[in-house]
């Protein structure tokens, strides 16, 4: 017998302007999955009744359990039907989103805003987002907790003035949402523009947390941390660049590969 689909406790199915239906029914379904809403090992209600719960198509909804399957939320069984998965699989950087969804799951997550302001660029930002050495950027720093503790700062920046203009009006139309505090800058861009974001790079290196980051996420100096620089393009520019210093509090990350 399937879960009937009042039990699932579904987010309102939100679809932001140039995403695919599928990707928003994904979303909705990953999140009860991951949430909790739904038990591990449930059998999931049939395509039609989900397709009438989420007011579309059953193709859509077909589309979107494909995901899920091919993410390892779900499997399916052959005769009986499509079941939530027994153990839920890491979530690493193999995928585009914010750092406070990966380290979900294990504890309360929050983010701090600690900094945000206009600020000139540097040769590293200028590099990143491939900009001239005259031109401003937003600038945010966020600590990342888990149960209080913080295990991530993160150093986010988009462009700023006409270089943002150019390269998406959408967001800089939007920017007193990207200022809103409780989330990351890159939660805020995702939000607005979806799936017209990426391609999306991490470089990873091992550095030291410094003295003046180092602080603020109560590390000495000289302690060694995992340093993800993160750069997400649009249309082909870049428009968001990050880095993020990870403490060993932070636990795994996970990167899942192919042979294809």
């Amino acid at each position: 017998m399937t879960t009937a689909v009042s039990t699932l406790r579904l987010d309102p199915l939100v679809v932001p302007t140039g995403q695919p239906l599928r990707v928003a029914v994904y979303t909705s379904l990953a999140a009860a999955i991951r949430s909790g809403r739904v038990e591990l090992g449930s059998l999931l209600p049939n395509e039609a009744d989900l397709g009438v719960a989420l007011r579309v198509s059953r193709t859509v909804v077909r589309e979107a359990l494909m995901l899920l399957e091919e993410d390892g939320l779900i499997r399916t069984r052959r005769g009986i039907g499509r079941f939530v998965a027994e153990a839920l699989p890491q979530v690493g950087l193999e995928l585009l989103r914010p750092l406070e969804e990966i380290a979900e799951g294990s504890g309360v997550v929050t983010v701090e805003r600690v900094l945000e302001e206009l600020q000139p660029t540097s040769d590293f930002i200028s590099r990143g987002l491939q900009i001239g050495d005259d031109a401003e950027v937003w600038v945010q720093e966020n600590v990342l907790r888990r149960d209080g503790e913080a295990v991530a700062q993160m150093l986010e920046i988009i462009p700023a003035g006409s270089v943002l203009l150019e390269r998406s009006a959408v967001l800089a139309a939007r920017l007193e949402e990207i200022r809103r505090p409780g989330r990351s800058l890159l939660a805020a861009v995702m939000d607005i523009l979806g799936a017209a974001l990426g391609p999306a790079v991490y470089d990873v290196t091992v550095g030291r947390a410094g003295s003046e980051r180092g602080r603020g996420i109560g590390l000495e100096a000289s302690e060694p941390v995992l340093v993800l620089t993160h750069n997400v393009l649009l249309d082909g520019k870049p428009v968001y660049l990050a880095k993020n210093l990870i403490t060993h509090a932070f636990g795994t990350l996970t990167v899942a590969q192919s042979a294809t």
